[in-house]
């Protein structure tokens, strides 16, 4: 199966997932600044959740710009990951639900999910590199150091430890990991290029 087919079933999960989320986002029941205001977790939670998302989309796009072929492996590395990411809306909305302040359990749950969906994306890495030549495929030179990947991974794990001593601490974790994340990966794009 070419990349192309796999790509674009991931985008229109991504698009369900957010859409999920943004339909969790409920209006104040009165019309007031005041009710307004007091709705901020529910919309920082939202907008870090929403990020996240967008992040994955980013570089899962990224991701498949190299690799030609998609086998059996790549693709259960895929739905393992989309698994991962389809939980999003479900801690979001606990998440959220806990006001004034984040509360320890719906805290770590949503690192959890975020460690998970980390972890997932190295299968799905090395299932798209074995499927496309191994470690001499342009994918695994372009990948090359995994830097970003190993410090999520290490900020999540603590993330969700501190969450049961003060939650928004790690959610201050949690956003930290996306800002590092926010710019996108340009690895590949450089790999790219260079083949051109």
């Amino acid at each position: 199966m070419e990349s192309g087919r796999l790509e674009a079933f991931t985008d229109g999960v991504i698009a369900v997932i957010i859409t999920i989320m943004v339909l969790e986002l409920k209006a104040p029941h009165e019309a007031s600044w005041h009710a307004l205001a007091q709705a901020w977790p529910v919309f920082v939670s939202y907008v870090l959740s929403f990020v996240y998302v967008g992040i994955y989309w980013n570089n899962h796009h990224h991701l498949l710009r190299l690799p030609e072929q998609v086998d059996g492996k790549v693709m259960w590395a895929n739905l393992f990951f989309l698994f991962w990411l389809s939980l999003f809306p479900f801690t979001t909305s606990w998440l959220a639900e806990a006001q004034p302040a984040p509360q320890p359990v719906p805290t770590a749950a949503y690192g959890f999910v975020l460690l998970m969906a980390a972890l997932s994306w190295i299968p799905l890495t090395r299932c798209l590199i074995n499927a496309n030549g191994g470690r001499k495929s342009s994918l695994a030179k372009a990948l090359g150091s995994t830097w970003k990947e190993t410090f999520s991974v290490v900020v999540y794990a603590l993330a969700i430890g501190t969450a049961f001593f003060s939650p928004v601490a790690a959610c201050v974790l949690y956003a930290g990991v996306a800002a590092v994340w926010f710019v996108p990966d340009r690895r590949i794009e450089r790999k790219v290029v260079e083949e051109k």
